[in-house]
């Protein structure tokens, strides 16, 4: 079993990283074979990764992609100098070119009220299903996969609360509003029906049944239709703009902060492991946070 196979298997296994992980970083370890003509992993050293970074930005690649691609070549070399005997580590001591942070784009809370209060010209059903997701985009800030994934188990009605699994497989508990709660109790008898007309098609698959959110066909619904749904709703809606689900998980995470000034608390509901990614989000509103410290710090205070 090769080296690289044995890491993925790692990856995969042991890290519980998520297939689209996995398969990004087997194009990143194939590209640094390419990048270095087939010299065999082993025998790299670091004059051959500072060739593969020169490499990579002379292509034009962004330097956050080039910093992703030395990541994954840098965790390989730590798990084959731990596991599989290598003697040294090609990419110690080599930095990834600097990249320019960009603000997320996201939507204000006025067309956040424009886009959830559309209506897609679909029948009752779908109309329905989209507007429980979408609603649950924002008021739960979930990644798309989350949203994707849930399960009807996984939601708690009662308490007004999701169980959804994330990045690594971990799981986290997040708070569903109020409107998000009444979307998803329209959609679940709509849900029922379309799981009963599926009931009645002769070797339709059903491993999907407990899936949160299902096509017409009842299977679970892929990330690709939510992407489309969504962009369609923000289309009839009338906002003018290319709206993609990451963009409503931005503005939960913008309006939550903006509201209650708890950096942690949206860290938490976000499921970041790192509250320097959560930070972004204090950049958004400057002018907002400014007028807080104003009002807030005795030192900051202008005299009359």
């Amino acid at each position: 079993m090769s080296a690289v196979v044995q890491y993925l298997q790692h990856l995969a296994a042991e890290r519980r990283l998520s297939p689209h992980t996995v398969a990004a970083c087997q194009r990143d370890l194939a590209n640094l074979s390419r990048l270095t003509a087939g010299k065999a992993l082993a025998e790299l050293e670091v004059g051959d990764i500072r060739g593969a970074i020169v490499k990579l930005r002379s292509q034009g690649l962004a330097a956050a992609s080039v910093a992703r691609q030395l990541s994954s070549w840098r965790g390989f070399y730590i798990f084959a100098c731990r596991r599989l005997g290598y003697i040294r580590n090609p990419c110690t001591g080599l930095r990834p070119p600097k990249a320019v942070k960009s603000l997320p784009d996201i939507l204000s809370p006025d067309a956040c009220t424009q886009l959830l209060g559309g209506r897609a010209d679909d029948d009752d059903a779908l109309a329905a299903r989209d507007r429980a997701m979408f609603e649950l985009f924002y008021s739960s800030g979930l990644r798309l996969s989350e949203l994707t994934g849930l399960d009807l188990d996984d939601l708690n009605l009662q308490a007004g609360e999701a169980q959804v699994t994330g990045k690594g497989r971990k799981t986290r508990i997040v708070p569903v509003g109020r409107q998000a709660l009444d979307a998803v109790t329209a959609w679940l008898p709509q849900r029922l029906a379309l799981m009963s007309r599926r009931d009645g098609i002769p070797g339709e698959a059903r491993d999907d049944s407990a899936a949160l959110f299902i096509s017409q066909r009842g299977g679970r619904l892929t990330p690709r239709s939510v992407q489309l749904r969504l962009d369609r709703w923000a289309r009839q809606a009338g906002l003018g703009q290319h709206v993609h689900p990451h963009m409503l998980r931005h503005a939960f995470a913008t309006h939550v902060l903006q509201s209650s000034g708890d950096l942690r608390a949206v860290q938490e509901m976000l499921g970041h492991a790192s509250i320097s990614t959560t930070q972004v989000y204090t950049h958004l509103d400057w002018q907002h946070l400014a007028k807080v410290y104003d009002q807030a710090h005795p030192r900051a205070r202008k005299k009359d």
